[in-house]
């Protein structure tokens, strides 16, 4: 098994007044050549964006988006039409492809929305934009794990992505384990630590740490204390 540890205090950091992100990976003003990506996992940014305040209509290409509301709400909006509010237990995707734009921003005037804007590299250039988005109950993730992203045309319940990539989010009581077998052994594995203490294999992760896990054909989680957790399987090479 290898491993590669991030704790949550050795992120990058902005804080834009509106906007405060960390980001696991390098990204805009951040960069560290030992941190670029995971694998296909490119961008995994911890945002909070004030009341009422947003991010404009920009580009994207090329790029699997996923955005995973923590708390609060963000509304969307792009130039394929869609406009939508985002809320806690929902995902949504999108699917940049040859070119998409869009905006994002803090549906609430009275209170912060928190979120996770992350991004995979996807297995193929230049495929037509989408936009996608899916509840998921809250109560599905308890002590279990929870499938929310997976590849386009998998039989799963998870919003799709042209890469084949796999994510669940886990909600565990303090004590609980469980095991978590890789799709494909070949691919690595990103443990984000969203909320409380969490072992991965003999690695103790604390709030907001991440691991990176690869050769491995499974790993086994405990709760330390009540934990909340987003896996997410990506091919390495």
């Amino acid at each position: 098994m290898k491993t590669i540890l991030h704790k949550a205090t050795t992120r990058g950091h902005a804080h834009h007044g509106w906007l405060e992100s960390w980001h696991t990976f390098s990204f805009a003003g951040y960069h560290d050549e030992q941190r670029v990506h995971f694998g296909a996992l490119r961008v995994l940014n911890d945002d909070s964006v004030a009341p009422g305040m947003g991010f404009g209509r920009h580009p994207h290409d090329n790029m699997e988006i996923i955005s995973i509301p923590l708390e609060g709400d963000l509304e969307h909006s792009d130039n394929m039409g869609n406009t939508a509010v985002i809320r806690q237990g929902d995902v949504q995707v999108m699917s940049a492809g040859t070119g998409i734009a869009h905006s994002e921003k803090n549906a609430n005037s009275d209170k912060p929305v928190k979120f996770l804007q992350i991004w995979v590299f996807p297995k193929e250039r230049n495929v037509k934009p989408r936009y996608d988005q899916k509840s998921f109950p809250l109560e599905a993730r308890r002590n279990r794990l929870q499938n929310v992203v997976a590849p386009v045309g998998a039989d799963a319940d998870g919003v799709q992505i042209h890469q084949d990539a796999w994510f669940h989010l886990g909600q565990l009581d303090a004590g609980t384990s469980l095991e978590y077998a890789l799709k494909d052994p070949a691919n690595g594995l990103y443990v984000f630590v969203l909320k409380g203490d969490l072992y991965v294999n003999e690695v103790l992760l604390n709030q907001r740490d991440g691991l990176g896990v690869s050769a491995v054909d499974a790993v086994s989680l405990k709760a330390e204390a009540d934990a909340e957790v987003l896996l997410m399987e990506v091919p390495l090479a």
